[in-house]
């Protein structure tokens, strides 16, 4: 194993540090835990507040997106690890303005037991709250079952609806609402060619013989559904769409937001030659591209892949898009 770190056991403190040292102007810890970051003017009064959180390892997912337009606070856990739910709470405690609290966050098991109970403490903190959950990874569950699905690389969209939605003056129901449209609207799907490396183990997250890809995989390196000889970008593209188009009942005529979204290792390079052939695909399907979005956005530390989401569009959706945004590592004007 080579990675450019101090300790496994202080990598994520010291991450999340380098954070708030490099952005001051942007984010912030509001206590005495390195592991609650909120924005820098949080709490703001008089608008809802948005909480994130999960797992390190993931960057720019979920901290990343902690700034104006987007989350206003994110509780940080171990690599792959939940946070603790007296982080949650501090978290929504931090970026309550008076309006309430929206809980968004993705669809696993500690997560969802960790937030589930700080809305409990919440609520004896008088604090009003609601959640979302990001559940877009089409591999995981078939659209019938979509409660179970996974979050991944799609809760971006999430993420920026909400945001809007908040930032605009929207009450709590309203952002909650604009958040789980988009979640109901929005599809992924990702491949994996290497496995990623825990700093505290040294161990790879799974195994692939050379020549090989996992289709389907999960952002901690979950199995998906088939595993066979690496494809071509184009053929990888041709796989994976028409499972989404296909989810999302879209048809000629239809809009999307498109999200090409890198696992950590795999270069920006890459990333566009997939982008060509999706831009193509649904060109020639007769579906239009009204937004695209090409880089790291949800990642698993070095695992080489790639996932592409899919949001289907209307004229509200694309609005909240399009609305100004800016955290560290996402700025739309």
């Amino acid at each position: 194993m080579k990675k450019i770190i101090n300790s496994p056991t202080a990598f994520v403190d010291e991450m999340v540090e380098g954070i708030v040292l490099a952005h001051p102007d942007l984010v912030k810890n509001p206590g005495e835990d390195p592991r609650v970051l909120v924005r820098a003017d949080a709490p703001v009064q008089g608008k809802v507040g948005i909480i994130t959180g999960g797992g390190s390892g993931h960057l720019p997912l979920f901290k990343g997106y902690v700034g104006r337009g987007l989350c206003d606070g994110v509780a940080i856990g171990n690599v792959f690890s939940s946070p603790s739910s007296a982080q949650c709470l501090e978290a929504a405690k931090a970026v309550d303005g008076g309006r309430g609290v929206l809980l968004l966050y993705g669809n696993y098991g500690g997560d969802v037991f960790n937030f589930d109970l700080a809305v409990d403490l919440a609520e004896l903190e008088d604090i009003e709250t609601k959640t979302v959950l990001g559940r877009d990874d089409v591999a995981s569950q078939p659209r019938e079952n979509a409660e179970g699905r996974r979050g991944v690389a799609g809760i971006f969209f999430a993420y920026k609806a909400a945001g809007a939605v908040a930032e605009a003056g929207g009450s709590l129901d309203e952002v909650a609402a604009a958040a789980q449209d988009v979640v109901e609207n929005t599809a992924t799907m990702g491949i994996g060619l290497s496995p990623t490396i825990l700093p505290t183990t040294g161990k790879p997250s799974f195994e692939l013989e050379d020549g090989e890809m996992e289709v389907g995989i999960g952002i901690h390196g979950e199995p998906g559904f088939a595993r066979g000889p690496l494809a071509s970008a184009d053929d990888i593209v041709d796989d994976i769409l028409p499972r989404l188009i296909a989810d999302l009942d879209l048809e000629s005529g239809s809009r999307v937001a498109v999200l090409v979204n890198g696992m950590g290792a795999t270069p920006l390079e890459e990333l566009y030659v997939m982008y060509r052939r999706v831009h193509t695909h649904l060109n020639e399907v007769g579906i239009t591209i009204d937004k695209n979005y090409v880089g790291e956005y949800a990642t698993s530390l070095e695992m080489a892949g790639a996932s592409i989401s899919l949001l289907k569009l209307n004229d509200d959706r694309l609005g909240l898009l399009n609305a100004p945004a800016e955290s560290p590592f996402f700025k739309e004007a």
